[in-house]
């Protein structure tokens, strides 16, 4: 059975909607007979900040979510098979028919509403019925995610997180990096370079002290990605746990952000490991909260 072309722009565009790292969207899809590939297009690098390849996995598994949401919302069924070849990250076989849930619907409406929020949030805190929900929904075989105790955990992560900052503050090579990458997008909201967390630490950005990051992660609800291993079907699995609890959040009126950066510094990530006592290895950082709703919406990076 052959794609019409309605569609493939279906699929196109959801799938432009995936989180990517820096949005550089290091992804392709290859339509062929009941059979979509995914393949990731390894010659989108980013040497400082994506060393291993790591964050451009998660971005295909991200992809992955909102290509099986999409083929939902269009009466099939995909069933998906992770990398069967060095080249592609997913194969999802099309041949099923069905309706889509309402939660995949709810869940593909959210893919067109989610962006990073990278300022603070308002001030009521997120029901824990809602948090136990979001931590559900990344569970999946070989990874999963577990929320932070802000009252015991945030001291341990503000220690690491303003040890991150001040690290990739310094480093030259990878604010070039950034630089260059960002530079073609709209202007960054001033938010965004007084949270460390955010991942866009500046050369130029205010970091607090660690009281006062403490404090500040304190007050929010953030949970971490975890996989059993760290090969790169634990870093596909760790962009599809992400971005399912994502979607999950903005169906309960949240806005988030990621925050995978500080993650490759090993003695971060170490850290974690150590002191905050993970049952796996932590492949990102997600943060959520209710938007203020008297700021002016985020700007939205540039879709490709």
């Amino acid at each position: 059975m052959t794609w019409t072309a309605a569609e493939l722009g279906v699929l196109a565009r959801a799938v432009a909607q995936a989180p990517s790292v820096h949005n550089s969207q290091p992804w392709a899809l290859v339509p062929g007979d009941d059979v979509i590939e995914l393949r990731e297009r390894t010659e989108v690098e980013l040497p400082r900040h994506d060393p291993e390849g790591r964050d451009r996995l998660m971005s295909c598994g991200a992809a992955l979510v909102n290509l099986r949401l999409a083929l939902s919302v269009l009466g099939r069924r995909p069933r998906v098979t992770l990398l069967p070849r060095p080249d592609v990250v997913a194969e999802v076989r099309t041949s099923a028919r069905g309706e889509p849930s309402p939660s995949e619907l709810g869940r593909y409406s959210a893919i067109y509403r989610r962006s990073s929020y990278r300022a603070p949030f308002a001030l009521h805190p997120v029901p824990a019925p809602v948090l136990r929900e979001l931590a559900h929904a990344a569970v999946a075989p070989g990874a999963g995610a577990r929320l932070l105790e802000p009252r015991t955990e945030s001291g341990a992560l503000a220690e690491l997180l303003g040890h991150a900052g001040l690290v990739l503050r310094d480093d030259r090579a990878y604010q070039r990096e950034l630089t260059a990458w960002t530079a073609q997008f709209r202007q960054v909201p001033a938010a965004a370079t007084t949270l460390p967390w955010s991942g866009l630490v500046r050369a130029d950005t205010r970091l607090p002290d660690p009281v006062t990051l403490a404090e500040r992660i304190a007050a929010e609800s953030m949970l971490v990605v975890l996989t059993d291993g760290d090969t790169r079907r634990d870093h596909v699995l760790a962009g599809t746990a992400l971005q399912e609890t994502w979607l999950a959040a903005i169906t309960h009126g949240l806005a988030g952000s990621v925050l995978t950066q500080p993650l490759h510094l090993h003695e971060v990530r170490a850290g974690l490991i150590e002191r905050l006592a993970l049952p796996g290895r932590p492949q990102a950082l997600l943060r959520f909260g209710y938007p203020v709703t008297a700021a002016p919406p985020a700007a939205r990076s540039a879709r490709r």
